[in-house]
């Protein structure tokens, strides 16, 4: 038989036919060299542009996330009864608590909070540096949420959903606008957390898989086993590009076999443009992740050069350059640190001195840049601690009235939204429940929440589930 007429090179090495217009589309993926065919690529990637529902105030979002729930009360929500009724019984009947002992009596903060800027927004002492920052913040002060638990409290926050598998928040944001840069990821998560979640925190659940955050990374590894190697096995140093490109072409011409011989196969789908994606990042995601690369002063900004910031720093930093890229959506996260059933100064003290200034020199670098204007910077934990003490000298969960801020992107800078009671349990004016903050987050992107959904299991879902109102007197 002659190698031309080999059935098996055949399959390997045909190139795209004359087919249907969705035969068209499954096959434009693999191996395109002509300009026509590129932009018929680029226009039916999943990843590709798509209108919002209104004009935007924000294209793009960067998400530090504080994982363990940091304490409200003790970093911008300050309470002068805690101060006065120090030591007395809870004056309330208690809510549903993680811990099972009895309540404490009230405690406290063990830090004092100074006006900061122009719009005199009290901070406390464990954020000096982004109280330099505060006339760029939107401080929400009546976040709630339902679950006391890490776990459903972080699903709830990141999918919308406490209990079940749903599509993250960043995952919704691409699929409802797409990404600027078809060479990198819509989502990247930077060292995400494996605990209380893991990856259905970033997951793209029943969306098509190309929504889904790529992670860089995990909490439980140092910057020095990351930044030499960011994605793993991204570049193929012993095969020239069109080597790739062949060997790549093959494995996809066997992919769409196997495809048009299933109705729907969403994992093969997304195995498809995983491959494609990957193949393209090698253009750019080596330069992006070269934060070694910027200038010393850069460095010094996001506390790169302190061994104490480097880790969150290096995290910032490397969020500003993805979104210069392109990137819609960026993640960063510090680990499970801020959980403190005990010991609540000096692991609090700690954790601080680990982030404010990288957030703070995050906020400075895209102001100077003019990135801050359409970028939403959201600062957040899955819940806020109790105002009374837990084992003496600790705070427990509290997920009824905490505080979160937001900055750029279209909100208002140096604001104060909402309030918590007197001892700071729970939201009592203009209480933002999680669907509501999700529905404002989507309403900056210029998206509708209510609009923005997705037909599976003979049920249309949206990351607001069934609620979810905007509150439009944060907005600028």
């Amino acid at each position: 038989m002659s190698i031309n007429n080999d059935p098996i090179r055949e399959i390997f090495t045909r190139r795209v036919q004359p087919v249907s217009r969705r035969g068209m589309l499954r096959h434009a993926a693999c191996g395109l060299s002509t300009i026509g065919l590129a932009n018929v690529l680029a226009q039916s990637s999943p990843l590709s542009l798509k209108n919002p529902h209104y004009a935007p105030r924000a294209k793009r979002v960067i998400f530090l996330f504080m994982h363990g729930g940091p304490s409200s009360i003790d970093t911008f929500d300050p309470k002068e009864r805690l101060v006065r009724d120090h030591g007395k019984p809870l004056p309330i009947k208690r809510p549903l608590a993680f811990a099972d002992q009895e309540a404490g009596p009230l405690m406290k903060s063990p830090w004092a909070f100074k006006n900061g800027g122009q719009s005199g927004i009290p901070v406390s002492d464990l954020f000096p540096h982004v109280r330099e920052m505060v006339d760029e913040l939107c401080v929400i002060r009546s976040l709630v949420g339902d679950g006391v638990d890490h776990g459903g409290a972080m699903l709830q926050m990141f999918t919308g959903s406490s209990t079940f598998v749903r599509p993250s928040m960043g995952a919704w944001t691409v699929y409802g606008l797409g990404t600027e840069n078809q060479d990198l990821p819509g989502y990247i998560t930077i060292k995400p957390t494996l605990s209380h979640g893991g990856a259905k925190n970033y997951g793209s659940a029943f969306l098509p898989g190309a929504y889904q955050g790529t992670p860089i990374g995990h909490g439980g590894m140092k910057v020095e086993e990351i930044k030499n190697e960011p994605i793993q096995y991204l570049l193929n140093k012993g095969l020239t590009p069109e080597q790739q490109r062949f060997e790549l072409d093959m494995i996809q011409n066997i992919n769409r076999k196997h495809q048009e011989l299933r109705t729907v196969d969403p994992n093969l789908e997304a195995r498809i443009q995983a491959f494609e994606l990957a193949f393209r990042m090698q253009t750019q995601a080596p330069e992006i992740f070269a934060v070694d690369n910027e200038s010393d002063a850069t460095k010094k900004l996001y506390g790169i050069d302190d061994p104490t910031t480097e880790d969150f720093g290096w995290q910032c930093l490397l969020a500003r350059r993805l979104c210069e890229k392109g990137v819609r959506f960026v993640q960063c996260t510090h680990p499970v640190k801020w959980d403190q059933h005990v010991d609540l100064f000096a692991k609090h003290t700690s954790n601080a001195a680990e982030v404010d200034k990288p957030i703070a020199g995050l906020l400075k670098d895209l102001k100077s840049r003019g990135l801050l204007k359409d970028t939403l910077v959201i600062w957040a934990g899955e819940f806020g601690r109790t105002p009374v003490s837990e084992s003496g000298n600790g705070r427990d969960h509290n997920p009824y009235g905490y505080t979160v801020w937001m900055a750029g992107g279209g909100v208002k800078p140096g604001f104060v939204y909402g309030s918590t009671d007197e001892i700071g349990y729970h939201a009592e004016e203009n209480r933002m429940h999680i669907h509501d903050w999700h529905a404002t987050i989507l309403h900056l992107l210029g998206l509708q929440h209510d609009k923005l959904t997705f037909n599976y299991s003979g049920r249309d879902f949206r990351l607001t589930d069934v609620a979810g109102v905007v509150h439009e007197k944060i907005f600028v």
